[in-house]
């Protein structure tokens, strides 16, 4: 038994007592971490798509595990201590002001200090997507929603309403707030586009990967149709909420519809984007031989 992390030249082959003491330490990060997400980020529907992520994430990094152990040497522990202060001094900062992004970015950022400590820059480099994808768990703040969302509404808005009076549905907008026959609809942050434009990304590059591999290039082109198809989606569903309205009633349309049409146009978005990735692979041959598997 020894408490040394890690020798020079030492296989991963074995748990040491430090190894121990890290993983220790790091679910006392984390946990609390994960609870505060679960109360404040996961459980509206601005967030949901962070569960899901965090999850498929780690069975991404689980499906590397025989190549890691036998191919990760210990890192720089100069890199390794630079990233582990920065992490930490996050996640205090974050924990002590109730800044959730930064307490979940400084968790992050300690797991990536961890793997650089116990299997080296080379191995994390080669396995860059499933670290990147993990990312995405980290909650964006509530002043960047703010700012993103507040011309995504307006956008949404202004689309839902036009396209329905255009049909001759008695419906008027005053900012982001929708009058239609009775009633007054405001749309939030979730109906906005910006929790499934977040969502569709992660899930659409966790797909790529799957499907494609780890190419950059393929991964942000196809990235960019995401964003026209996220705001068409949010768009037709402001539309079916205030149909539902219009002539079920209020609430018929805040209940479990709200939820179900969510669900289901974030689905229907999803295919979307599955559909265009065959159109791209289709039309240009050569790139989708390009972009097979790197890992």
């Amino acid at each position: 038994m020894t408490v040394v992390l890690s020798r020079p030249g030492q296989r991963l082959t074995d748990v040491s007592v430090g190894a121990v003491f890290l993983a220790i330490g790091f679910a006392a990060l984390t946990i609390p971490t994960l609870i505060s997400l679960a109360d404040q980020s996961w459980s509206h529907e601005f967030g949901a798509y962070g569960p899901i992520v965090l999850v498929t994430g780690i069975w991404l990094l689980w499906r590397q595990v025989p190549e890691i152990r036998h191919a990760g040497e210990p890192g720089n522990p100069w890199l390794t201590a630079a990233i582990l202060t920065a992490a930490l001094a996050s996640y205090a900062f974050g924990r002590a002001y109730d800044f959730l992004t930064l307490e979940a970015g400084g968790v992050y950022g300690a797991g990536i200090a961890i793997l650089q400590c116990r299997l080296g820059g080379k191995i994390l480099l080669k396995h860059w997507f499933p670290l990147l994808y993990l990312a995405f768990a980290i909650p964006l703040p509530g002043s960047v929603l703010a700012d993103i969302t507040a011309p995504l509404k307006q956008l949404v808005s202004a689309a839902a309403t036009d396209s329905l009076h255009a049909f001759g549905v008695p419906v008027a907008r005053q900012g982001v707030t929708i009058f239609v026959a009775q009633y007054q609809l405001l749309v939030e942050d979730a109906c906005s586009g910006m929790n499934s434009l977040v969502g569709l990304v992660a899930v659409s590059l966790l797909y790529i990967y799957l499907i494609r591999g780890s190419n950059l290039a393929y991964s942000l082109m196809l990235t960019l149709f995401v964003i026209p198809i996220a705001i068409a989606a949010n768009i037709f569903r402001i539309m079916v909420l205030i149909l539902l309205t219009y002539f079920f009633g209020n609430e018929v349309a805040q209940g479990i519809l709200h939820f179900t049409a969510g669900m289901l146009l974030f689905a229907t978005a999803l295919v979307c984007v599955f559909g265009v990735d065959r159109l791209i692979a289709y039309a240009m041959p050569r790139l989708g031989q390009t972009v097979g598997r790197t890992t």
